[in-house]
């Protein structure tokens, strides 16, 4: 469903992606794993058609995102980094007007809107205008919108920041219920926990390079996800010359 060659991308003399290759099979969840900086926002945005690449190409369903964006971004949905919303819209207006953007007839808007809304707890808070939305509420209502169009292919970049243990669950079960049906979701987190139990496969990227892919156990190699992230990450700092964090102030 994911197709990724040779993307690059580079801002001065900074590298932020170098080389990335990556397949993304039907139905899977598949985590994009990384450091802060790493690349891993670069490299979604490349893949959604935000940001141009300098080289490589992205395949979605078979369609180029650059030479073909109509039919490639049909198929995508996206959950941006810091996504920017209609903050004066509603809940409601906000999401009817993703799905009618995307093509939806007007029964269909509001009838998905309903149904999304059901589906990750956002039922009382789609009367209120989207800037009075917490964090993590700015999360979900931006998920539907992501979701409301069905698209094949779900890139989601750190999804469950800020998102409560009860939301995160029942956005899960709906990235679950939805992956089963076919669909395909990519998704960033620094979540480790989360991305061993929710994913099927993983990629970790660390300073623009992938240093390992493939399904979780693989990449684990014996150890938990997360003791193999660190170490793929450069491992722990020694902790020197803070001792007079222990003196204390009074």
């Amino acid at each position: 469903m994911l197709e990724v060659r040779g993307l690059r991308k580079s801002f001065g003399r900074t590298v932020a992606v170098d080389g990335i290759d990556l397949d993304v099979r039907r139905g899977s969840i598949f985590g994009f794993l990384g450091p802060n900086g790493a690349g891993k926002t670069t490299t979604l945005s490349m893949i959604t058609g935000l940001l141009r690449p300098q080289a490589g190409t992205v395949l979605v369903t078979g369609h180029d995102v650059w030479r073909q964006p109509g039919p490639a971004k049909r198929a995508l949905g996206s959950l941006p980094d810091r996504m920017r919303l209609f903050d004066r819209l509603t809940g409601a207006q906000m999401l009817y007007y993703a799905g009618v953007l995307h093509g939806l007839d007007r029964a269909s808007a509001r009838s998905r809107t309903r149904d999304l809304a059901a589906a990750l707890g956002l039922e009382e808070a789609l009367g209120r205008p989207v800037r009075d939305y917490s964090v993590g509420m700015i999360k979900k209502v931006s998920l539907a919108a992501a979701l409301i169009h069905s698209p094949r292919v779900l890139v989601l970049d750190e999804p469950f920041e800020s998102v409560d243990p009860v939301s995160a669950a029942q956005a899960i079960d709906l990235l679950r219920s939805y992956a089963r049906a076919g669909g395909t979701v990519v998704l960033s987190s620094h979540n480790m926990d989360l991305v061993e139990r929710v994913c099927d496969s993983v990629a970790v990227i660390v300073s623009g390079r992938l240093l390992a892919s493939g399904t979780v156990d693989e990449v684990r190699d014996g150890r938990s996800l997360e003791e193999r992230f660190v170490e793929l990450a450069g491992g722990r700092a020694a902790v020197e010359g803070l001792e007079w964090l222990t003196t204390f102030s009074d």
